[in-house]
């Protein structure tokens, strides 16, 4: 079976990088990406979502907080704002970051309050929150 490479890159340098992948499925602003080996060249903007890589009969997840995805037909190259494995998540600090971003939402009627940005870290929060209970 043919195999490619996945590399997931933040500013704070590679959070994975494997060779043997069989699949990789990311969410584009566009959509559902499935990638497999030999997949046409793309690159697109992702949403904050889950990244689920296939490998050997087993699917390895990453929250991934927005970012990009390079697909080449040998090597996928997903460069991410944040990144993180399921057992690398403070399921605390995530819910904590959750609970704050939900009550700046409901502040969002008051003066101060960016609204878009509040409800990105919600949005961050409740991925990685996900992530880590799967």
């Amino acid at each position: 079976m043919k195999t490619f490479a996945v590399s997931v890159v933040t500013p704070d340098g590679p959070v994975y990088e494997e060779t043997g992948a069989e699949m990789v499925s990311a969410k584009a602003t566009s959509g559902e990406l499935g990638i497999l080996p030999g997949h046409v060249p793309l690159v697109a903007p992702l949403t904050i979502n889950a990244i689920r890589i296939k490998k050997d009969n087993n699917t390895q997840i990453l929250a991934v907080s927005g970012g990009f995805i390079e697909v080449r037909p040998e090597k996928v190259t997903i460069l991410a704002q944040a990144a993180e494995l399921p057992t690398d998540i403070n399921v605390d600090r995530a819910q904590a970051a959750k609970e704050r971003a939900e009550k700046r939402l409901q502040e969002s009627k008051q003066e101060g309050v960016d609204f878009a940005r509040a409800q990105l870290a919600l949005d961050r929060a409740i991925n990685r929150i996900n992530i880590a209970g799967k």
